[in-house]
């Protein structure tokens, strides 16, 4: 195992918060295996690599030697996590959480060690749990410190309903770290609260309190909000190799850098050293290039990758698009912004009978891709390079 200095320089990385840090230099100078728990509901059947955030940090506990434990809420998930949301959130039925979980230990393979990596479902012991248990588990915590989460507090003084299960649910989340006896829990930073609560619940139960590692929430394709699938700013692991490749040539150049630290794995040296080079001259585009690589490699395969890559460059450098284009933040309203109205927007036409005429004649593309539908609305979240004819190009962001 790597020394305490080397494990610790590792783990901080891209780490938001670790509480207590002195807590886990302790644990490690043990020089024992720890047991690190992460918790995933499969509330939709596919990963994305926000997702992968806290999965890449599982690997690098891995790499360490420690134990891994990837939980599959599929009893949580029929409550529904009540974190950020501003209303009660429609439970799921048991038929579709266990769809979507079959598809998670697929998925999360790519990145762990299967043989290194135990599999657990909080339902096992929780679906075992008596009424009584349930109730002796409630006592174990108080309304007020409920009242405590920013998202309860606020739906509290709003006058907005929150449910007796929601409260449930950091209970069965933390007692998920008491069932597995988990020395390190990860998650969001939304997620800090509930990670909080299994220390105490361990203490409760006689256990030595875990660790709480949070990483951050991963910005989707806009840069802005967070990755996720009903927003369409993400990058789903399961996406094709000319999607994936495509959509993170899409980022911007400071986006890079973030999916750098908290995606790649390579080195944060090497990382470092890449960032020099391109302070030095080197185009912002072929250290993208290199990170649309990797992660299609990690995904797919090399021969995917390099295929993907070579597809890229046929459709964009061989079409002659420029390496510098204008960018456009838009606002989309409703069910989004009509082509035509984004196209004149973007100065890419003149009027939008104009982009009427160039979708009629085939002239119009997005990301190297033709338009057809004249109807076609773009979505909050889209990044995309749109081009009108041969010579007319320009990025544009949806918000």
């Amino acid at each position: 195992m790597a020394s305490v200095t080397e494990a610790m320089e590792i783990i901080r990385r891209g780490a938001d918060e670790i509480l207590l840090e002195d807590t886990l230099i302790k644990k490690l100078e043990r020089g024992k295996p720890l047991r690190i728990k992460a918790g995933f509901d499969p509330t939709a059947p596919d990963l994305h690599l926000g997702h992968t955030v806290l999965i890449n940090k599982l690997r690098q506990f891995q790499e360490l030697g420690h134990e891994v434990m990837f939980l599959i809420g599929d009893f949580t998930a029929m409550i529904g996590d009540p974190t950020g949301k501003s209303a009660t959130r429609p439970a799921l039925t048991r038929e579709e959480v266990l769809e979507n979980a079959k598809t998670y230990e697929h998925q999360v393979f790519k990145i762990l060690d299967a043989q290194k990596t135990t599999v657990y479902f909080n339902s096992t012991w929780m679906g075992e749990m008596s009424a009584a248990d349930m109730i002796q588990l409630a006592a174990k915590h108080t309304v007020a410190r409920m009242l405590e989460r920013d998202d309860f507090n606020k739906r509290y003084k709003g006058g907005q309903s929150i449910s007796i299960h929601e409260f449930l649910y950091p209970l069965v989340q933390g007692y998920d770290s008491v069932a597995m006896k988990a020395d390190v829990e990860l998650g969001g930073t939304d997620q800090k609260f509930n990670l909080l609560v299994g220390r105490q619940l361990q203490e409760s139960y006689g256990q030595e309190p875990q660790v709480a590692l949070t990483m951050p929430i991963l910005e989707g394709l806009d840069g802005v909000q967070k990755m996720s699938k009903s927003l369409n700013n993400y990058v789903g692991i399961a996406d094709k190799p000319d999607e994936m490749f495509g959509k993170i040539m899409s980022i911007s150049d400071d986006l890079m850098w973030r999916y750098y630290e908290l995606l790649s794995f390579r080195s944060m040296a090497d990382i470092n050293a890449l960032r020099r080079q391109v302070t030095e001259g080197l185009n912002p585009r072929d250290a993208k290039v290199q990170l649309a690589m990797e992660l299609v490699e990690r995904f797919h395969s090399k021969a995917d990758a390099e295929k993907a890559n070579e597809n890229f460059v046929a459709r964009f450098r061989k079409g002659a698009m420029p390496d510098d284009m204008p960018e456009f933040n838009l606002q989309a309203s409703g069910d989004g912004l009509p082509i035509a109205n984004l196209l004149k927007d973007a100065g890419l036409v003149a009027s939008t009978s104009e982009a009427f005429r160039m979708i009629k004649q085939g002239a119009v593309k997005i990301d190297g891709e033709r338009v057809e539908d004249k109807g076609l609305l773009c979505r909050s979240g889209m990044n995309a390079i749109f081009q009108v004819g041969k010579r007319r190009f320009a990025k544009v962001i949806i918000g």
